[in-house]
């Protein structure tokens, strides 16, 4: 199931919750460069703003993510 059709549960703490929001706004980021909606240069920036509003972790992005490397 995709990040984006599962509920976040109640039970996860804060932190879970923002993982869960940052994993479900960067697969929305992902979907968009694959259909070529948006260009690489979009993507990068966008993903990058994320990261820093929402102050995930660069380690975050390295467990097991090949997406970025398209």
């Amino acid at each position: 199931m995709s990040f984006l059709t599962e509920p976040i549960p109640e039970y996860m703490d804060t932190e879970d919750q923002k993982l869960s929001l940052f994993l479900r706004q960067k697969e929305l980021l992902d979907t968009f460069l694959s259909h070529h909606a948006i260009s690489r240069a979009q993507y990068d920036k966008s993903l990058g703003d994320l990261i820093v509003k929402m102050g995930i972790s660069p380690s975050v992005l390295t467990k097991g993510d090949n997406s970025t490397q398209q």
